[in-house]
């Protein structure tokens, strides 16, 4: 009788039984993966209470950083009745910055969104700015971040709070903004639509997504954002902020921002693709090139704006009007003129102290303005540096 079956005839045979057991065995999983939904977001109305933050003529941060939160809240609540808005604070109290973040981090937020005014010793600089946090790409950035970080002094026991970290000390600053936020492209991405629609519906100048050590953001768990809604100590941003009209420009600009990303995340479930990360981390704190160079901008000084003791640094005279253009080289800086004797004097400033000053006037030397020079200004009438010196002293 002959053999039915060979050597890979048994093989196949075995091959085949080990499959069927396999199958009647394995079950499938066919658990339905979990969609992400944006469920909770605390809103941060910054400073509070005995914490005035920065001020202008008429108006203070923390009182208009908390008319334009509750804006803001009330049209997501509105709109989105399946979000659970949570705020820092509804009303004039004092929040400590590590509250701020504990708050958002017992309630498994989905999004931090702290809303803050900016100031400037200058009464020029203008426009809206979004930090995510992260390193100090600029001294600008880093001194932004220090006057937000300041507050901590008016807590008590700050230095455990804070793990050690005295605003007060550039180490520590620099320490400080080596932490690396977990939620970067998150944030960056409701970043860049903050900006967006604050420039193409509030129609406010955009100065960027930019990246800082800021306390209140520094234990969130969850993307967030800390938003400089224009600069209190600028005119014409102080009167658009005070504004109710004003107020619900930014609060809408920022609920469109928030309903990009919510459909952005819940279409991604959550996730965001490495190109789109590095498209985004692209355009953050993006320096100007050659090519983009900016003209800076020249405005005439008026001695009414330069209350109390100002420095600024004159770099350049000429007996007839200059182009904006001839200045670039010192782009972005903030550029004044004076016309005295029949001539246009240029400055950089002013600036609240001599030392930064001194900064400025050797900026202007390196990009070619050898005769750079500081002087001193007290209610808008010229002193000696000596007796800047002196008022200074006596502070």
């Amino acid at each position: 009788m002959k053999k039915r079956f060979g050597k890979k005839g048994i093989l196949l045979s075995l091959f085949a039984g080990l499959w069927v057991m396999v199958c009647a065995f394995y079950t499938p999983d066919t658990t339905p993966v979990t969609p992400y939904k944006l469920k909770t977001v605390v809103i941060d109305a910054g400073h509070g209470g005995h914490d005035h933050g920065c001020s202008g003529a008429s108006n203070n941060e923390k009182t208009l950083s908390l008319k334009m939160s509750l804006k803001l809240g009330e049209l997501i609540e509105k709109n989105y009745p399946d979000v659970k808005v949570i705020y820092t604070r509804k009303t004039d109290v004092f929040i400590e910055l590590y509250e701020r973040a504990a708050i958002a981090n017992r309630n498994n937020a989905d999004l931090f969104i702290c809303i803050h005014c900016n100031a400037n010793p200058s009464t020029s600089p203008s426009g809206t700015e979004t930090y995510v946090m992260g390193l100090h790409k600029t001294e600008a950035n880093l001194n932004v971040a220090k006057r937000e970080n300041d507050v901590i002094l008016l807590e008590s026991d700050y230095k455990q709070n804070y793990d050690g970290f005295n605003p007060n000390d550039p180490a520590s600053h620099i320490i400080f903004s080596l932490n690396q936020h977990a939620f970067m492209e998150q944030s960056i991405l409701f970043a860049s639509s903050v900006e967006k629609y604050l420039k193409s519906h509030a129609k406010r100048s955009s100065r960027g997504v930019k990246q800082a050590g800021f306390l209140v953001l520094w234990k969130t768990a969850m993307p967030s954002v800390l938003i400089e809604t224009g600069f209190l100590t600028n005119p014409s941003e102080e009167k658009f902020l005070g504004s109710e009209d004003g107020q619900t420009a930014i609060a809408e600009s920022i609920f469109y921002a928030f309903r990009d990303y919510k459909n952005d995340m819940e279409n991604t479930s959550g996730v965001i693709s490495e190109e789109k990360a590095k498209e985004l981390n692209a355009e953050v704190d993006k320096a100007p090139t050659a090519s983009t160079t900016t003209t800076p901008t020249v405005e005439k000084s008026s001695t009414d704006q330069q209350k109390g003791l100002t420095f600024s640094v004159q770099f350049y005279s000429a007996q007839s009007e200059v182009a904006a253009s001839k200045f670039a080289k010192l782009q972005p800086e903030n550029i004044t003129y004076v016309q005295e004797n029949g001539w246009y004097k240029y400055r950089l400033g002013p600036y609240s102290s001599l030392d930064e000053a001194t900064k400025k006037q050797t900026l202007a030397r390196t990009n070619g303005y050898k005769d750079a020079f500081v002087i001193a200004m007290k209610d808008g009438k010229r002193i000696s540096i000596d007796e800047a010196r002196a008022l200074t002293a006596t502070k």
